[in-house]
């Protein structure tokens, strides 16, 4: 088979068709995500709170099927709660962010998958956890589009403030700024790209085009602009490999995405000009004069 009949696959059938196109759009919202997430050291926050919105899609599911709208409400609201519980824990106790945020979406996954599991089948749980790219229809991709369009006005809004309180926070609000107000926006979007990713990718491999993009481009380059903007291009081209893995091989498509985001980032660590191991490993040059 040639890379001509691999891509003639999305000519030929509207489902790949439909799958790329929604990959592609979530490659442009969910990458920059990934790229604050990992410069304010909350990396692991997007996966629990990719597993925390479980029971809320999971109640969805229960009440209307697989309606996405109700799915993306219950999904929301569930996200959103365990936002708001782990920063109480977090102010009220002495427990930190992360062990709170970590104890309350191992409750929401087990949550989830007995809701599911209770009325559902072996292969809704599937559905719901590994999600069906392939499966992606056009209200799925106008909603994935509204989410991107979304994201992008709030990264419009909020980039100056973002890059603000990663570098400096104190000064942020030294000056004024609502850094409360800039972080709870930042979940909100976060969690609706997760939902948004969950309709493709499933509720525990939507933080992958998120995260793994994000971390990639890190070592290429130093410049936040530059590492947004490679984020986006490697997570596109992790959407088109794995794709074309997927109807090659007759593989799932979902994992197939992220295992072609996982070569992306080992390529990237090893050969990576901005801290990679080749890089690192090689005799520094003497200086001369």
């Amino acid at each position: 088979m040639t890379v001509a009949d691999l891509l003639s696959a999305f000519s030929d059938f509207a489902f790949m068709r439909r799958a790329l196109i929604g990959c592609l759009v979530l490659s442009v919202a969910a990458a920059p995500i990934g790229v604050f997430l990992m410069l304010r050291r909350l990396s692991l926050t997007g996966d629990a709170m990719a597993h925390a919105i479980l029971p809320g899609v999971a109640a969805g599911y229960l009440l209307a099927g697989l309606n996405l709208w109700a799915m993306t409400a219950g999904g929301l609201a569930a996200g959103l709660a365990i936002a708001l519980m782990a920063s109480a824990v977090t102010r009220l106790t002495p427990l930190r962010e992360d062990a709170s945020l970590a104890t309350l979406y191992l409750v929401s996954l087990a949550l989830g998958v007995i809701l599911i599991s209770a009325r559902g089948s072996a292969v809704d749980v599937m559905h719901l956890l590994f999600g069906s790219v392939l499966a992606i229809d056009d209200t799925a991709l106008l909603f994935i589009g509204l989410v991107a369009s979304i994201t992008v006005v709030a990264f419009a809004v909020l980039w100056r403030p973002l890059v603000l309180e990663c570098v400096d926070p104190g000064f942020l609000r030294a000056v004024g700024g609502r850094g409360a107000v800039i972080h709870v926006t930042f979940m909100l979007v976060m969690v609706l790209n997760l939902i948004a990713g969950f309709q493709a990718l499933g509720t525990l491999l939507s933080v992958g085009l998120m995260m793994l993009p994000a971390a990639s481009a890190r070592f290429w380059t130093r410049s936040l602009g530059a590492m947004t903007a490679l984020a986006m291009a490697f997570a596109a081209l992790s959407s088109v490999a794995g794709l074309i893995a997927s109807f090659a091989g007759n593989l799932p498509s979902g994992p197939a995405i992220i295992v072609a985001a996982g070569m992306l980032y080992a390529l990237s660590v090893a050969l990576g000009p901005a801290g990679g191991l080749i890089v690192r490993l090689r005799p520094a040059r003497h200086r001369t004069g």
